[in-house]
């Protein structure tokens, strides 16, 4: 297995694939990095040679953020927001949705189970 960022990418993928392993790392960018590299086709991993995959690793640590420092950052950017109490902050601190999607009825992953309240059924009225 070849190792880049830190990353154990699979041997036996195709390049554009197999980049997709590390974090931070999508379609885009790894056809993107393939072509920075100037790596013609789209060999498996395997098969490239060991030049071409010291390009790949430079590119993939010089010019983009990944694995590590990426995590950091947005971990970072959720704190700031907490920190500071803005909505975004508080949603995240509590755990819910922070996009305006509605809770009343849905956000069942983010909630929890459901949990049954004394009192709480439609009451219908008597005359």
């Amino acid at each position: 297995m070849a190792r880049i960022a830190g990353v154990d990418v699979p041997d036996d993928k195709r390049v554009e694939v197999a980049l997709r392993r590390i974090y931070g790392v999508g379609p885009t960018l790894a056809l993107r990095i393939i072509q920075q590299a100037n790596v013609t086709g789209n060999p498996r991993i395997r098969e490239l040679r060991e030049e071409e995959l010291n390009r790949i690793r430079e590119i993939v640590d010089k010019e983009y953020k990944v694995e590590g420092d990426l995590r950091r950052e947005l971990n970072m950017n959720i704190r700031r927001l907490m920190d500071i109490g803005s909505y975004r902050g508080l949603r995240h601190r509590r755990g819910l949705p922070l996009r305006g999607q509605r809770t009343k009825t849905n956000a069942r992953t983010k909630r929890g189970s459901r949990k049954t309240v004394a009192g709480r059924r439609r009451s219908t009225t008597r005359k």
